[in-house]
């Protein structure tokens, strides 16, 4: 009972990160490209490289890492509650 606890939990976990990850990896890319567009028409005003792309790379992972973050923590949280007691405090 206790093994397949565990891997409900793992699932459970799993399954609500994937579905917030999604969203993450859409909005990434959509980002970059209007990043890259917007540097390219704006590149005049700029001074140095608009099209760096250490810039990139760093924002997309720190905005992911906090993304993901935040679906891992609540749903980390959430499958260590009891459903009996939640059900019980409802």
């Amino acid at each position: 009972m206790a093994v397949q606890a565990t891997l409900a939990v793992v699932l459970m976990v799993r399954m609500v990160v994937g579905e917030g990850a999604r969203p993450v990896l859409y909005g990434g890319l959509l980002g970059l490209a209007a990043a890259f567009g917007l540097a390219l028409v704006t590149a005049a005003w700029v001074i140095g490289d608009a099209r760096d792309p250490a810039a990139y790379v760093i924002v997309v992972t720190v905005l992911s890492i906090a993304a993901l973050a935040a679906t891992y923590l609540p749903a980390r949280r959430a499958s260590r509650i009891d459903p009996v007691h939640a059900l019980r405090v409802e």
